[in-house]
């Protein structure tokens, strides 16, 4: 499996960050990763990593300048993309094909060649143009997942949180990330309540 990964310039990087942690794991998932100018600069005001740190999770990695890097090519074969964070700007970028960098390219790509687009737009509150922009990715075949925490599995921790959307996200691929508390019905919650 060829998964892209793309990270903008929203705020959240983690998210993306998680998503190469968990898929360097899995040895069957190559990895091409995409990072604006944005996203590096939110890697290090939001986190610990350096980009090149980030950079060395991913199989390859291409600058968001390459337009005519492998995955700009429908050719170029892949099982989908993940841009997490989305920003508003990208998401814009993405609705209007306006494929002035890479990342924007593979996913205009990844859409006109029907594969699995995964929006992960990190906004709040929305304005009216940014709902229309979710509404017309979303027609155009993309899936838009913003990272609302679920808890029903208890999260415990800001970590909790974060692992919980980014499996969410890849069961969209179909990979078992297996850091996913999975929802047992009410039966399963009393049981879990009455162990304690």
């Amino acid at each position: 499996m060829q998964l892209i990964i793309g990270i903008s310039g929203a705020s959240g990087v983690i998210y993306g960050i998680r998503l190469l942690e968990v898929l360097k794991a899995h040895s069957s998932v190559e990895t091409h990763l995409v990072i604006s100018n944005g996203g590096k600069l939110n890697i290090a005001l939001e986190s610990s990593y350096t980009v090149k740190q980030v950079e060395k999770l991913a199989s390859e990695v291409h600058s968001d300048q390459n337009l005519a890097a492998t995955i700009a090519s429908g050719s170029f074969r892949t099982d989908g993309m993940i841009i997490a964070p989305c920003s508003m700007k990208t998401l814009s970028g993405v609705v209007n094909s306006y494929a002035d960098t890479l990342m924007i390219r593979a996913a205009d790509v990844v859409l006109k060649e029907r594969r699995r687009l995964v929006l992960v737009p990190r906004e709040m509150p929305l304005h009216e143009g940014h709902c229309r922009l979710m509404h017309e990715a979303s027609l155009m075949g993309a899936i838009i997942a913003p990272p609302m925490p679920a808890f029903y599995n208890e999260p415990k921790t800001i970590d909790d949180l974060i692992n919980h959307t980014v499996g969410r996200l890849l069961d969209l691929f179909g990979i078992d990330s297996g850091i996913v508390k999975r929802w047992a019905g009410p039966e399963g919650a009393k049981a879990k309540k009455a162990k304690r």
